[in-house]
């Protein structure tokens, strides 16, 4: 892709959605001009052109909440950009992970829950424990029972296998990950940090065991 291709408004602009590298949520919706993009493709660092301060913008500048550029791809009219970052604090200025958080319309009748959106459910189980909630409960109790239900969960995901059931062992990989997950929330860490770790290692095709912990 060329910079002088692109298709900029008649104010030369461009929009650019912003998205997470790892869990393709969309972070945010951003204008960039011919030189924010020079900018941000020379350093990799998400710069942005304000529209009511008419000037560029680096994200994260004061806040610290910068955003690494991975992948930049234009539209087929080539009049707007996805950019897939790493980000390294929150999207919003009001501190959530995403600026897309209003609500407009949900259709109940379809239910399509992604990992990130299940650990924010957990997670907000731990930093607001609910009295009948079973995930308060595990962490409450702490890593040890966490821990235990984790290696019942994997034994029922093996007998499931063994069996050649598919919904048994769907039932219960359902459950193994769901306590994966409390685990995370408990020991801080997050799932963009798991496909990391995944990326890091390109466990596709290779699988890599370290000797040691550090």
């Amino acid at each position: 892709m060329e910079v002088k291709k692109l298709n900029f408004d008649e104010n030369g602009l461009i929009p650019c959605v912003v998205q997470d590298f790892y869990t393709k949520e969309i972070l945010t919706l951003a204008y960039m001009n011919e030189e924010s993009l020079q900018a941000t493709l020379k350093d990799r660092q998400m710069t942005f052109f304000s529209r009511s301060r008419q000037e560029l913008w680096r994200k994260g500048e004061t806040s610290g909440n910068r955003q690494t550029l991975i992948r930049l791809k234009a539209d087929c009219d080539q009049d707007a950009l996805i950019a897939e970052v790493i980000k390294a604090g929150p999207a919003c200025h009001t501190g959530a992970e995403s600026c897309f958080n209003e609500l407009l319309f949900k259709d109940s009748t379809q239910i399509n829950i992604s990992i990130p959106e299940l650990y924010e459910l957990v997670l907000g189980r731990k930093e607001a424990p609910q009295e009948k909630s079973y995930t308060s409960y595990l962490f409450a109790k702490g890593n040890e029972k966490i821990l235990k239900k984790i290696g019942e969960e994997a034994t029922e995901v093996v007998i499931g296998a063994m069996k050649e059931s598919k919904e048994e062992t769907t039932y219960e990989i359902s459950d193994l990950i769901y306590h994966l997950l409390v685990l995370m929330a408990n020991n801080n860490i997050t799932p963009a940090e798991i496909m990391a770790e995944l990326s890091r290692r390109q466990v596709v095709d290779q699988k890599t065991k370290q000797e040691t912990m550090k």
